[in-house]
């Protein structure tokens, strides 16, 4: 028995194809479930954030055979028709192992030593713990690569100056609008991304915070947190005049703004510039807004850019947090107490 992984991120898909592959959280249990019940694998936890999504599964079927079979599970679970290529990767022991740990220390995120992953993986790991779909080897492999991300984050030098996705967002408000200072913005989805974007906006000085929230009494607990203001959703396009920024990370299923629905608000502002940043996965804006005049989108994808910026400043902690990660590779799939062939009790639930 083996750990695979299969998926698809930001390094080898666009957002218009990880978009199709996402999992909503309330899907994941059962699609553990089924996963298990084809036989296909003993142990599963499915990673979906809005850079990748990823399924890493314990089987006893060889690569040859687990790869075709698990490619096809994830395609029937999201009915994909479109032909695939290079988009969907397999990894097996030890890369996939260690691009484990390379995921929970952030050394394979868009933006190179970011922490929230972290938060997100333990979040995957734990709701398959919780359904049981998770045994001895997926949780020695989980618990480990969280004593990594640890030591990475305290023994190197890759998270200096390291941001979140959030807070290149505002990195790119600041080239648009030049400063923050008097600007309004509204924030559409109050999770946990949106929250840190908006906590993020306000710390480079942006005068005021909208927040709308599918559910009211969330978007009012954040906007009190904030100093803001909430407003219900179904009324947020009604708050248009005044907005200068939009921060949208829905988990609408659909297009929550269109081109027709944003022409008619974009009169009422006078055609004054907006900025657009659509952090969600599937997107919340449909592109066609990017034809409208004085109007400025990017998704998720487009924030590569300037996470490229901060790649380059970390670039040489890389090599050294490469190597602590294999040489907590080896020390967990080698024999001896703490590798996989050791006869101590598992953590958590088998």
């Amino acid at each position: 028995m083996s750990i695979l992984v299969i998926g698809l991120s930001h390094h080898s898909a666009p957002v218009t194809v990880r978009e199709r592959f996402a999992f909503a959280e309330a899907r994941i249990p059962a699609t553990l479930q089924l996963l298990r019940d084809s036989g296909l694998a003993s142990e599963g936890v499915i990673l979906s954030t809005c850079n990748r999504v990823e399924l890493y599964a314990v089987t006893s079927l060889p690569a040859k055979e687990a790869f075709p079979a698990l490619k096809q599970f994830l395609v029937n679970c999201h009915d994909y028709r479109d032909p695939l290529t290079d988009e969907l990767y397999l990894l097996v022991e030890p890369q996939s192992v260690e691009h484990l740990f390379k995921v929970a220390c952030g050394l394979d995120s868009m933006v190179l030593g970011e922490t929230e992953i972290l938060g997100q993986l333990k979040q995957a790991y734990d709701l398959a713990l919780q359904h049981r779909h998770s045994g001895a080897r997926l949780n020695k492999a989980f618990q480990k690569a969280f004593n990594v991300a640890k030591h990475i984050r305290t023994e190197t030098n890759i998270q200096r100056g390291s941001v979140s996705v959030g807070s290149v967002a505002v990195e790119l408000a600041e080239k648009i609008f030049t400063t923050l200072n008097d600007r309004q913005v509204m924030v559409i989805g109050a999770g946990d991304t949106s929250e840190k974007t908006a906590r993020a906006l306000l710390s480079r000085g942006a005068h005021s915070i909208i927040v709308s929230n599918r559910s009211h009494d969330r978007a009012v607990e954040l906007a009190a947190a904030l100093g803001g203001r909430a407003v219900h959703f179904e009324d947020w396009a009604r708050e248009f005049s005044k907005i200068d920024i939009v921060i949208s990370s829905t988990s609408a299923p659909h297009y929550i703004l269109d081109r027709v629905k944003l022409g008619p608000l974009m009169k009422l502002r006078r055609n004054r510039p907006l900025l657009l940043i659509d952090i969600a996965v599937p997107r919340d804006i449909d592109p066609e807004v990017n034809f409208l005049e004085n109007v400025y989108l990017y998704n998720i994808d487009d924030l590569q850019a300037i996470a490229d910026d901060y790649l380059k400043q970390r670039q040489e902690e890389i090599s050294r947090c490469e190597q602590i990660i294999r040489e907590k590779t080896r020390a967990l799939l080698s024999p001896g107490p703490a590798s996989f062939h050791s006869n101590r009790p598992a953590f958590g639930h088998e």
